[in-house]
């Protein structure tokens, strides 16, 4: 995904290190990858080696892009796998990484990653496409008559890139959509032992209970007044009622 690409060239730049001018190394010389001739088929026609060894990090940028990642359709591959081939491009060439992934998805290996390739590669597991991927490049650099030189190195980078590469399989920058990675039996138990913790503040008014009401703290009070009171009445009941009957003893 297009998205990767600055995340893609970051882990790239790790392995490409910094200036090399190797007489073994068939690229010649390089700067964080780039070589003097890509350096002036994209930046500057008529660059030294002094300049390379001074290319800004914009320029490094627009090389990756416009020479590796776009030649290999980085943009439109699932995520990890873009990584994956991106790498071997600029590790072998944006040919060849082409070709072995068409060899890995089933596909024509005409070495231009076009629709029916996309297709291919995104009908497959995108981490079994980088294991195979991964495979077959090791395999291929094996066979050069260079690996005695920088065998070391390649293995090294190439379980780098795998291991990278499916990591930004389970792990895709914010905004991607994905399947997520696949829980685990203790979560699942724990998720059906207890509710989410935003069910209960999404539940409805009308289905939550009602609490009880507080008990008013003057109830007591009034109950004693009220039975002070009906004493009192029943005191002048007796009251009158011997008042009545002393006055009809008179009379």
């Amino acid at each position: 995904m297009d998205r990767n690409f600055a995340r893609a060239l970051l882990l790239v730049l790790k392995s490409e290190g910094g200036w090399s001018d190797d007489p073994a190394d068939p690229g010649g010389a390089t700067m964080k990858g780039v070589t003097l001739a890509n350096f002036r088929r994209y930046v500057k026609a008529d660059a030294t080696k002094a300049d390379l060894r001074k290319i800004g990090d914009d320029q490094v940028a627009t090389v990756y892009r416009r020479f590796y990642w776009d030649a290999v359709a980085g943009a439109e591959l699932p995520d990890g796998v873009d990584y994956a081939v991106f790498d071997f491009a600029v590790n072998s060439g944006p040919g060849r990484a082409a070709k072995y992934l068409q060899s890995v998805a089933g596909a024509v290996q005409d070495g231009h990653i076009g629709p029916a390739t996309l297709a291919a590669i995104a009908a497959r597991p995108a981490g079994v496409a980088i294991d195979n991927l991964c495979d077959a490049r090791l395999a291929f650099l094996k066979r050069l008559p260079t690996w005695p030189n920088f065998g070391r190195g390649w293995s090294a980078r190439v379980q780098s890139v795998r291991s990278q590469a499916l990591l930004l399989t389970m792990d895709p920058l914010p905004g991607k959509p994905t399947a997520g990675p696949t829980p685990s039996p203790q979560s699942v138990v724990a998720s059906r032992a207890a509710p989410p913790a935003t069910s209960l503040a999404k539940k409805p008014a009308a289905q939550t209970a009602e609490p009880l009401p507080e008990r008013s703290a003057t109830t007591p009070a009034a109950a004693k007044a009220g039975g002070i009171v009906a004493a009192c009445l029943l005191v002048a009941y007796a009251a009158w009622h011997h008042i009545v009957a002393a006055l009809q003893g008179i009379f």
